[in-house]
């Protein structure tokens, strides 16, 4: 088994038992920086009303949180 180490951000409807089950016990498994971000009501294709602005939200302000910003490199134009 391959073994890596990386940050992790999981969106996932909380009507959608299973799929959330399952990143439930991966995100157990996980020795990275994670979170495990639930969108109550929400089915596995997110088609309920404002689901998708949710996980738009929450998948910003986790790259907010944890990506900086790179200086402009000077020989790229």
């Amino acid at each position: 088994m391959v073994r890596w180490h990386c940050l992790g951000c999981s969106i996932v409807g909380g009507a959608d038992t299973h799929v959330l089950a399952l990143n439930r016990q991966a995100a157990g498994r996980l020795t990275a920086p994670h979170r495990l971000e639930v969108v109550p009501g929400a089915g596995h294709l997110f088609e309920e009303p404002d689901a998708l602005d949710q996980i738009a939200q929450l998948a910003a302000g986790w790259f907010v949180t944890h990506l900086q910003p790179m200086s402009a490199h000077p020989s790229v134009g």
